[in-house]
């Protein structure tokens, strides 16, 4: 017998909006069908696809079939950038890629995670921004509210937990600061 002073747990309930679901779900369908088969070149065809989900991106983006989006609306791309193969882009927060970034293999652009803190365990989202010419390396990982400045690096299988200076080689767990990167334009 249920009291009448039940409340309904917390994590049983969902964590986004029926509208958001309902744009994952049509968007899983249509990334099922249409974007991950694609083939290799066809970078106009995909950025085609996202645009008509809400994606803005600019001219020349490079968004590969293996890519993953999570949420096409909460996307931002300036022109020339690339995001590889296995690269999973998680956006429940909005996510900005500036001009001539790249986002390697597998790497990991998560702008949302649960407070630890909160029995209830709710959900919270806080917006990411990769600067024009950064470079988040393959299996690397941006953390929710983290801003990568203008040609930073994000070594191979580093996580990013705070914002990274601009021009400079970050590496390790947490990312810490290795270098200054060389090749300013």
């Amino acid at each position: 017998m249920v009291s009448p002073n039940f409340a309904p747990d917390p994590q049983l309930q969902p964590m986004t909006s029926l509208r958001s679901r309902i744009g994952r779900a049509v968007w899983g369908v249509v990334y099922l069908l249409l974007f991950r088969p694609s083939p290799r070149p066809a970078h106009a065809w995909r950025a085609g696809l996202l645009r008509c989900f809400g994606a803005q991106l600019g001219p020349h983006c490079h968004i590969y079939a293996g890519a993953r989006i999570w949420a096409p609306w909460n996307l931002r791309c300036a022109d020339v950038v690339a995001i590889a193969d296995g690269a999973e882009i998680y956006n429940e927060a909005l996510i900005s890629i500036g001009s001539h970034a790249t986002i390697s293999q597998q790497a990991y652009l998560c702008s949302a995670s649960h407070d630890a803190h909160d029995p209830a365990f709710p959900l919270i989202a806080a917006p990411i921004t990769i600067g024009a010419r950064a470079w988040i390396c393959a299996r690397a990982t941006v953390m929710p509210g983290v801003t990568v400045g203008e040609g930073a690096v994000l070594a191979l299988g580093a996580v990013a937990t705070h914002n990274l200076d601009a021009w400079s080689v970050y590496g390790g767990l947490p990312a810490r600061k290795l270098s200054e990167r060389q090749g300013k334009p």
